[in-house]
């Protein structure tokens, strides 16, 4: 296919809007949120109103009939600001609404789609346990069926919009099965996705994590005994959660790189305005080759990061694989967002390592990328695998 993502006038004014919001909403207030710790509801609010939790649905669903690439241009837009706000919007489509919009029953996408395209309420993805991070595949959470219900036991870690006082609803990955017994008389477990709506007895959500960064996003463990939820609230087939959650994470990596380059533009933003700002010996800073040299870098590496996310999406909304672009786009964004984080705080100097200026904030915000969704060692495996030369 032709590489050509120029951005139709329907993006480019999309891209125009978030911007604007993003400098003139969330800038003025997210720094005192992030040192206190504190879930953007305000923001958020705005955000549902706007249409930002609704961009890749159908309109049947309360969405706004957009695609893959209208998502990645609002996230990167956001996290050229802050990082938390994009994730919480990242996650709440990504991880909380797909699952449902993809595999879902016509029951549940009405019941659960709407409220979440609206921003009314969030929803979570639960899948990364404590002893099974990368290895997805090493669920121990079970449910089992008892009657008409599925009795869900187990925990989650490091869950996206668990907690707010918005979250509707957990989508868990739980054992339900094992398949025939192989040769070591066990068999391997089958995954289903299951809905667990917020509230529902045995359902314990843990206090918010200490986080390095991300500070103002919502981030939990979770615990589930003896949760009873209805047979009706599997997502999809029963034993096909783990091929569910492969096809969310290989969208989901596409956005968390859109999110990347974000960061990665923010930092030559932010050093670009110190740099004229900041004199030293008598000139700006930016009158230096050394700082400009560092300022082009960040800039390429911003601007390759976006092409490589744009491409992976605009092959999803082709209907055309996209597996090894999503992984090579991930890995690569998250990898400049670090080195640009890293070169815009050496740029301010002292002032980079003070909280109250934003490279500061994209520093610490930076290194999740490298983990979150798959790690950067998982990214190069999955490559080697649709080169050839991985099983």
């Amino acid at each position: 296919m032709a590489l050509d993502h120029r951005l139709t006038p329907e993006h480019e004014e999309l891209r125009r809007t978030v911007e604007a919001f993003a400098h003139d909403v969330v800038a003025p207030k997210i720094g005192d949120l992030y040192e206190r710790h504190e879930f953007p509801y305000e923001i958020v609010r705005e955000m549902g109103r706007m249409g930002l939790f609704g961009l890749p649905f159908p309109e049947e669903y309360g969405g706004m009939g957009g695609d893959y690439l209208a998502l990645g241009i609002a996230l990167e837009e956001l996290a050229r600001v802050d990082s938390s706000v994009a994730i919480t919007l990242e996650a709440g489509v990504s991880l909380g609404a797909m699952p449902l919009y993809l595999f879902g029953s016509e029951e549940q996408k009405q019941q659960w789609l709407p409220k979440m395209c609206s921003g009314e309420i969030l929803g979570a993805f639960g899948l990364t346990e404590p002893g099974a991070g990368s290895d997805a595949g090493g669920t121990r959470t079970t449910a089992v069926r008892d009657g008409d219900e599925w009795v869900i036991n187990g925990s989650k870690c490091f869950i996206t919009n668990s907690g707010t006082d918005i979250t509707g609803l957990v989508t868990v990955t739980a054992v339900t099965g094992r398949t025939v017994s192989d040769s070591s008389g066990s068999g391997r477990p089958e995954i289903s996705s299951i809905i667990v709506p917020s509230g529902t007895p045995g359902f314990t959500v843990a206090a918010p994590y200490s986080k390095v960064g991300w500070n103002s996003s919502d981030t939990r463990e979770l615990s589930f005994d003896g949760v009873r939820v209805p047979l009706a609230n599997l997502v999809g087939e029963e034993g096909r959660g783990y091929a569910q959650f492969l096809r969310i994470l290989d969208e989901g990596r596409i956005a968390i790189s859109a999110l990347a380059t974000g960061l990665a533009q923010g930092c030559v933003d932010e050093s670009v305005k110190y740099a004229k700002e900041r004199h030293a010996f008598g000139k700006a800073i930016g009158d230096n080759q050394a700082i400009q040299f560092k300022l082009a870098d960040m800039e390429m590496r911003a601007h390759m990061a976006r092409i490589g996310w744009r491409d992976a999406a605009s092959r999803l909304v082709a209907g055309e694989p996209f597996k090894k672009e999503a992984a090579i786009a991930k890995l690569y964004s998250s990898t400049v967002a670090v080195d640009n984080a890293r070169d815009a705080t050496q740029i301010h100097g002292g002032y980079g390592f003070m909280n109250e200026y934003p490279v500061a904030r994209m520093w610490r915000d930076s290194k999740i990328l490298e983990i979150g969704e798959g790690t950067s060692e998982v990214q190069r495996m999955l490559i080697a695998r649709e080169l050839g030369v991985s099983a």
